[in-house]
């Protein structure tokens, strides 16, 4: 079977990327995905994203994780595919399309490689210990920390997501350290299992977290720093529930080609 793909990356989130729309991929194949987010054997990739038509929407993301197991939310992916949808020509400038959480709008740049993504609203945030728990989407903790530059992520971030309270479902860990008007932040993802140069739903865990531990209010816009660049996070905050969020940052088309794999 041989298939075209698009790869994108979103401030350093990279994906395999899919017009899927005539349905002619089956994708519930974990080892064809994993070969294919395979950085030697296969295009590599920190996800697969498929893009489909869905009845009421402009169209479905369905993402799956380098494992080649179905995921949660993937914020930077869900940037990426709008991305990929206007390239396709879905839309004009704004989208409303459907994921795993459910609804999203989001809007693009006229440039086509800045975008602007609405998350689900959150009402709950959890503390374990020092860090903060929430679900931005997918389900995060937030610690902050020191000399993060030097921290050993893989190692620290590995422990936490495997202990007995996290082991059986998985968590996102990040690491965060205030800098400048923001937060550098890095992040374990669980399905990868490895440190990623970004993720979208850790970034805006992160923000959240951070305006709750700093008694901030009102409409906040909140710059964060990952390996792979710079995103944006902004959302109103009453003390009790964060709605009108959104993930703002860059989604870079990389290159396209064509793969033969067994069918």
């Amino acid at each position: 079977m041989k298939f075209h793909f698009y790869k994108y990356q979103g401030a350093g989130n990279d994906f395999i990327l899919i017009d899927n729309r005539t349905a002619n991929i089956n994708h519930h194949n974990p080892q064809l995905i994993s070969k294919l987010c395979d950085r030697r054997f296969g295009i590599g990739g920190d996800g697969l994203m498929l893009l489909q038509n869905r009845e009421g929407y402009d169209f479905e993301m369905v993402y799956y994780n380098s494992d080649g197991q179905p995921s949660s939310m993937c914020g930077n992916g869900g940037r990426c595919i709008v991305a990929f949808a206007k390239f396709l020509g879905v839309f004009d400038s704004e989208t409303n399309f459907l994921a795993v959480d459910g609804p999203h709008y989001a809007k693009i740049s006229d440039s086509g490689d800045w975008v602007s993504l609405q998350m689900i609203d959150v009402d709950t945030v959890n503390r374990n210990a020092e860090a903060y728990v929430l679900n931005t989407g997918s389900p995060h903790y937030v610690q902050l920390t020191t000399n993060l530059a030097d921290k050993d992520v893989y190692t620290e971030g590995h422990a936490i997501r495997n202990n007995a309270t996290y082991h059986e479902k998985g968590i996102n860990i990040n690491f965060v350290e205030p800098m400048d008007n923001g937060y550098f932040v890095r992040t374990f993802e669980r399905g990868v299992e490895d440190e990623t140069y970004a993720c979208g739903t850790g970034a805006t865990a992160v923000a959240l977290a951070m305006a709750q531990a700093n008694n901030q209010t009102g409409s906040i816009s909140t710059p964060i720093k990952v390996l792979g660049g710079n995103l944006n996070i902004r959302f109103d905050y009453d003390g009790v529930q964060y709605t009108n969020i959104f993930l703002e940052g860059p989604a870079v088309r990389v290159f396209s080609g064509e793969i033969e794999v067994e069918a």
